[in-house]
């Protein structure tokens, strides 16, 4: 399969002035990750790993100091695709209040639609679709100031899936929600990324990274695993020498491996740890 997205050995640093002089801070270091079209890919790390500078790599935000990004064969360093890529890769940010512009729901979808001349048809049907598709559509003629945390950060997805983009990249969407806003994004963004959209989100939650296809964790600028979710958290002990944590459930069997539990080291969710655990107290 041919990659959607490449990262090829990708250093990147941010630069500073410290007593008049310019510092640079290297935050990735000689980076190459591939993605292909359709996936759901999760980035795992700390505060500081570099896991949202690459976010910003994706779509152009950020340009490689060294090494290339190529986004559906376009490169990101040149200007002139900057459209096309942002077009192909939407992205949504930790804070939706930063990314709500207009005062009705509906209007702030169409925001965006307006500003590259989509025929007003065209930005009715594609608004509408966007806003059922989140699952905002009985809200379109509400104000967002008014809208609860996962809502608002429904409605910043819908202005990004309005643009019809093959990939969305989501920094840390759920970050400043409560549980249940959690609950509602990470449904929504299982649901895109069933009906064809190429998913990376960006998490140090790892109950999302688990509801993922395939795990990539960064510590200090360099991708140290890639994998799918079960054989990342079956490293609990790698994971949090990294400062990183497992799912609960996961923590919750490895306890009970180490208690002398016969359990599979690899269980990620609740009802595949309710299947073990329910065959064993039938044995029992």
């Amino acid at each position: 399969m041919d990659s959607f997205i490449e990262v090829k050995n990708v250093s990147f640093s941010y630069e500073a002035d410290s007593d008049g002089k310019t510092v640079k801070n290297q935050v990735l270091k000689n980076v190459s990750l591939s993605i292909n079209k359709g996936e759901f890919v999760a980035v795992l790390g700390h505060n500081g790993s570099g896991k949202s500078t690459l976010a910003k790599l994706l779509n152009a935000i950020n340009l490689p100091e060294s090494g290339e990004v190529i986004v559906d064969n376009m490169l990101t360093s040149d200007e002139k695709n900057l459209f096309d890529i942002r077009s192909t890769v939407g992205m949504v940010f930790q804070n939706p209040d930063n990314q709500i512009v207009a005062t009705v729901v509906e209007e702030d979808v169409a925001f965006a639609l307006e500003n590259v001349g989509v025929p007003p048809d065209e930005i009715r049907r594609r608004v509408d679709e966007a806003l059922k598709t989140v699952g905002m559509y009985g809200y379109r003629e509400h104000a967002p100031h008014k809208l609860s945390g996962g809502q608002k950060q429904r409605v910043a997805i819908a202005g990004v899936l309005a643009m019809k983009p093959e990939c969305i990249v989501l920094d840390e969407p759920t970050a400043m929600l409560d549980p249940i806003g959690r609950r509602e994004i990470m449904s929504t963004i299982s649901e895109l990324n069933e009906l064809g959209v190429t998913i990376v989100l960006i998490t140090h939650y790892m109950d999302e990274a688990a509801r993922a296809k395939r795990v990539v964790v960064i510590d200090s600028g360099e991708i140290i695993m890639d994998d799918t979710p079960k054989r990342v958290f079956s490293q609990s002990k790698k994971l949090k020498e990294l400062g990183l944590d497992v799912p609960q459930v996961t923590e919750l069997t490895h306890a009970l491996i180490d208690c002398g539990v016969d359990l599979k080291n690899d269980i990620i969710d609740e009802d595949e740890c309710f299947e073990a655990l329910y065959k064993l107290l039938k044995k029992g």
